[in-house]
């Protein structure tokens, strides 16, 4: 049995690879564990099933009409937008469903942890950083900072580290300092404040 047979080509292309497309759209938009994509094969097939489902009648609608005679041309850009174009966008349906309040008394966030959820919204804040040793580390995340996301382990990089006053405010930048990157096995506690 040769797999790279026409019809068996065929079949890969519509079982597997819309499902595959969902599946990695969703890691992308949602930071989660990373898993072996050749254990995924069950999962793209199901994911293109379901794609395939919900486009029923539409399917149905075009295979029933004469648009591949008449339009060849848009019932090719149909059964391209049904491979690798819905299955994206089930998956931002699916993401916004997940995150509405209704839904989520229910069903836990898509975003596991509370470090993805806060650093995701890309908001600028001042920082406390409170070491397992209890050193204190204070600065600045702003527009160049960074902080890791799932499945990597929790890293903050402050693009200005700064000097705390005796009341544990922020009092000034260090100098001639690029920054620091904090790991997560030195963290213990990370404070936020809102930066005005």
């Amino acid at each position: 049995m040769n797999i790279w047979e026409l019809d068996k080509l065929y079949l890969f292309i519509a079982f597997v690879i819309p499902g595959f497309i969902s599946i990695k759209a969703y890691e992308l938009l949602i930071p989660g564990e990373a898993k072996d994509s050749s254990k995924q094969l069950i999962d793209a097939i199901t994911y293109s099933c379901l794609n395939y489902a919900l486009l029923l009648w539409p399917i149905l609608g075009v295979e029933s009409g004469s648009l591949s005679t008449v339009h060849p041309v848009l019932y090719k850009i149909f059964y391209l937008a049904v491979l690798f174009i819905f299955p994206v966008l089930w998956v931002l349906i699916w993401k916004r469903i997940r995150t509405l309040e209704y839904f989520q008394k229910n069903a836990p966030h898509p975003t596991a942890k509370p470090w993805d959820f806060v650093f995701s919204q890309r908001q600028w804040y001042w920082v406390i950083v409170t070491l397992k040793n209890g050193e204190k580390i204070a600065g600045k995340y702003a527009g160049n900072s960074f902080s890791s996301s799932t499945p990597a382990k929790e890293q903050i990089y402050l693009e200005e580290n700064w000097h705390l006053n005796n009341d544990g405010g922020f009092d000034r930048p260090r100098e001639s300092t690029a920054g620091i990157i904090i790991l997560a096995d030195e963290i213990a506690s990370v404070e936020l404040f809102k930066f005005s």
